[in-house]
């Protein structure tokens, strides 16, 4: 009797520890759930940064791809972009020399199919002495390759192949993430291509020479982003369109070169002087406060006012227009400085400028747009430089 009754102590014990040990699998189970979401997570927050880093649209492509590399222990890993007429690799590990390969996987029969179909493909060999379809005399660089092609809007774009070294190295992987992984590849190529497209639009201006206002949403914005805080400002020439109507265009034209001349042999390396749109410029002084803008500012002012361009002597100075015409107040265009010169006729500008605070990591365009706003509301002429 005592012998039954220490068995059946010792099957209650057997069954209380398997259901222990059940209670506990799953609780190790759901730990290794929870913390490879905050993986995940990390992960995804990683590629975000990256997609907001300013520096070239290419070296971001580098950083995420370098990021699924670290982040899930990859072998191997390429991203291949097509544009229409050819493919081009956006990044990758592979020596260089194996490139070409790389850019011709659509022509893998396999891997034409995923294209056509929209799936991902999952090839490997048995074993060490195998080789992938795809590859050529690469026999002991991979022996299991993921193809994933790449879609914006049912438009292909191109192919992300991961790759390992071992057969059968990928059978366990968790393709959900791999999945979430490839359609966070295709927001950042298209978040880039947005920039890509921006920076591409940036032209030159024909009189000034200068980069338009889109130059500043790029390029000019990794330099400014350099710094926590710097200053823009804007200038606006009030009087244009009175000298384009009483002196006539050729007039404003050359006043607009002169100005930017002027503007432009006194800027440093951390300045940036864009034709933001018509009689609009704005400069940006990268790291530099307002206190520290506004003298420079006040001197430049001068300068650009004291600027003139002479009538020319075979038209008729009854033809010609003087200050009185122009509405503009406080401005004298005579030239009083010099008995020789009191017969010529001459036409100088008048500038607005007002500036402001940026602050790293805000909106250029906000800024510029909320500047705009300002200068073109303003009625007449400002002698001072406003501080908004």
């Amino acid at each position: 009797m005592t012998i039954i009754i220490v068995i059946i102590i010792l099957i209650l014990i057997v069954m209380g520890l398997m259901l222990y040990n059940y209670q506990l699998g799953k609780k190790i189970d759901s730990f290794s759930n929870t913390n490879q979401q905050i993986v995940n997570l990390n992960i995804l927050q990683d590629f975000i940064d990256s997609i907001g880093e300013d520096c070239p649209p290419g070296e971001k492509i580098k950083r995420i791809n370098d990021i699924l590399i670290e982040k899930y222990e990859i072998k191997y890993s390429t991203i291949v972009t097509y544009n229409g007429s050819e493919y081009e690799i956006r990044a990758t590990n592979v020596e260089e020399k194996h490139w070409d390969t790389l850019k011709k996987l659509y022509t893998n029969e396999e891997f034409a199919d995923s294209i056509q179909t929209a799936t991902m493909k999952y090839i490997t060999t048995e074993n060490e002495g195998e080789r992938l379809p795809y590859l050529e005399s690469e026999f002991a660089r991979a022996k299991s390759a993921m193809f994933f092609p790449l879609y914006i809007d049912n438009v292909y774009i191109g192919y992300w192949i991961i790759e390992g070294s071992e057969p059968h190295e990928f059978d366990n992987i968790d393709t959900v993430i791999l999945e979430l992984m490839k359609n966070n590849i295709v927001l950042a190529i298209k978040t880039i291509a947005s920039q890509v497209t921006l920076e591409n639009i940036v032209r030159t201006d024909l009189f000034t020479g200068l980069n338009s206002a889109e130059y500043l949403y790029g390029e000019g914005k990794r330099i400014i982003d350099k710094y926590d805080i710097s200053t823009i400002c804007m200038f606006k020439i009030v009087n244009i369109q009175d000298i384009n109507t009483q002196w006539g265009r050729e007039y404003g034209n050359e006043l607009i070169t002169k100005i930017s001349d002027v503007v432009k042999q006194n800027l440093n390396e951390n300045y940036i002087l864009v034709r933001y749109m018509g009689p609009k410029f704005v400069i940006v002084f990268a790291g530099i406060e307002k206190e520290g803008a506004k003298g420079f500012l006040e001197d430049l002012k001068l300068q650009i006012e004291a600027i003139k361009i002479m009538k020319k002597k075979e038209e008729s100075n009854e033809e010609s227009s003087n200050i009185e015409n122009l509405d503009i107040e406080n401005i004298d265009l005579e030239n009083d400085e010099s008995e020789n010169n009191e017969d010529e006729e001459y036409v100088s500008p008048a500038v607005n400028v007002i500036l402001t605070t940026y602050y790293k990591g805000t909106s250029i365009d906000g800024t510029t747009k909320k500047l705009e706003e300002v200068i073109d509301g303003i009625d007449g002429y400002l002698e001072n430089i406003e501080d908004i």
